[in-house]
């Protein structure tokens, strides 16, 4: 013990040899169109190539800066790549303002307290402060959270506490049954978070919505009727997950505020709209948010950057504290030498949290609000082009008409144009897309994300926003599928 155990001068090396690994795998070839999008292994031979086995005699560093480039190689193309589209559509690198954030993060400490991470828990307040801003509140407080679905617990939870304070100490054992209303097109989180939380499956109840995926306010009402059990709370989605639909909130509130219902609304996929002049309308009504303990904002994801953590605010009585706080004497002290409300920990389920709210401070300061705006604005240009497309060429169907920026749509192969539109056409159509899928990743030219949706079958679903998207990589996207499926 009387020497480091560490070689500070090798690690440094090693570090530095890494982000040069970083800066040329994953950053430089994951925007080089010219590059594959994954070079695919089926499971049983990638394991054998990363040779994942943990020995007991470590590896020197060349081996560990190889480990790296494997990781980068065989992994997912993440990057702004114009022929690329995610699954989920969200996911990118995006000038690279927001990877320091993700870089830097890691080694810093969490953020339990002021004392030992004092630049991140101001950082995090600024940013919700922001974000409470764009939404309509002049205070409030908030924690972020590792994605939408903990938001959506998180949110969940409060509802529960708020409504029942004694389930925190008393659990659910004797409290009345609860309801929970949702969207039939709400994230799944909903039916995972009442499932964790105690409430259960059975007690959420999905509320149907029309043709373009909004919720009908007037079979809310009905359903509230229905159910004898004390009410809950309500969840409508803002921008929902595979038609990027926006329930109508204004009415949605209304019905809230009349039977008492806690009213959140999940933005994190549609809350960029806020920041866009020319979308705001989308979510006319977010302000109401279930007045006077607004509980639920999640930072979007439509900016074409890192995914980022999502955050719920909520009123500046503590809400939060009170449902989540124990007040652990080895962090919590109440003797302090600084003002209080400076340790967010306490506030949340997990207490230490990754600084991730970094990255969209560094994203934000780097482009300012109209920056981001033009962003989401650029993506809504392009997916309004990209439907165009979709509409003027032989072999390609809208599913529905988009509100934002998920454009669904059918390809139909040359062996199915023409015919009648019988249960055996939509059997096979439903075919299409897990086939042209599999070829686009095998090939490693493309990645597109598809689904079935009610009674429709698998459509694929488009979702543009990456800022580096031309109209000639839309127009490649879909020349790529007229031509992997020319045979089907």
């Amino acid at each position: 013990l009387d020497q480091p155990g560490l070689d500070n001068a090798a690690g440094e090396e090693f570090l530095r040899e890494v982000l040069q690994v970083l800066l040329e795998e994953g950053v430089r070839k994951g925007t080089d169109v010219t590059q594959k999008v994954c070079d695919w292994k089926e499971p049983q031979e990638l394991r054998d190539l990363l040779d994942l086995e943990l020995r007991d005699e470590g590896e020197g560093p060349e081996r560990l800066l190889q480990r790296c480039r494997d990781v980068l190689r065989f992994s997912v193309r993440t990057g702004e790549r114009p022929v690329q589209t995610i699954p989920e559509g969200i996911f990118g690198v995006s000038g690279g303002f927001g990877v320091p954030g993700q870089v830097w993060g890691d080694p810093w400490p969490p953020r339990y307290t002021y004392e030992v991470a004092p630049v991140l828990v101001l950082l995090e307040q600024q940013v919700l402060a922001k974000l409470r801003q764009l939404v309509g509140w002049s205070s409030g407080d908030g924690i972020f959270a590792p994605g939408g679905s903990m938001s959506n617990m998180l949110a969940m939870n409060v509802a529960r506490f708020r409504r029942f304070p004694e389930s925190r100490s008393r659990g659910s054992w004797d409290l009345p049954r609860l309801a929970l209303f949702a969207s039939q097109e709400s994230h799944y989180s909903i039916l995972k978070g009442a499932a964790f939380l105690g409430i259960g499956t059975d007690n959420v109840h999905l509320v149907p919505t029309d043709e373009r995926g909004k919720m009908i306010p007037e079979e809310l009402e009905k359903e509230i009727q229905r159910v004898k059990a004390e009410v809950g709370g309500l969840h409508p989605p803002g921008g929902t997950t595979v038609l990027g639909a926006f329930d109508p909130l204004v009415p949605i509130a209304e019905i809230c505020a009349r039977h008492g219902l806690w009213l959140h609304v999940d933005a994190a996929w549609g809350g960029s709209a806020l920041l866009a002049p020319k979308l705001r309308h989308l979510l006319d009504g977010i302000h109401r948010w279930d007045p006077p303990t607004p509980e639920g904002c999640d930072p979007p994801r439509g900016f074409g950057d890192p995914p980022f953590p999502r955050g719920p605010p909520d009123p500046p009585f503590g809400l939060l504290q009170r449902c989540h706080g124990v007040g652990a004497p080895y962090l919590f002290q109440k003797d302090k030498f600084y003002p209080p409300g400076l340790d967010p920990g306490d506030k949340s389920p997990q207490c230490g949290r990754p600084p991730s709210g970094l990255k969209l401070w560094l994203l934000w300061k780097a482009l300012g609000s109209l920056g981001l705006g033009s962003r989401v604005e650029r993506a809504f240009a392009a997916t309004r082009y990209l439907l165009e497309q979709v509409k003027s060429r032989e072999g390609f169907r809208l599913v529905v008409e988009p509100e934002f920026l998920n454009i669904c749509f059918w390809f139909i192969p040359p062996s199915l144009r023409g015919q009648e539109e019988t249960p055996e056409f939509w059997d096979k159509l439903g075919k299409v897309a897990p086939v042209l899928k599999e070829r686009m990743i095998r090939g490693g030219s493309l990645m597109l994300g598809y689904q079935p949706q009610g009674s429709r079958v698998n459509f694929f679903r488009g979702v543009v926003t990456s800022p580096a998207v031309t109209c000639q990589d839309l127009r490649f996207l879909l020349d790529h599928i007229q031509e992997l499926g020319q045979d089907l």
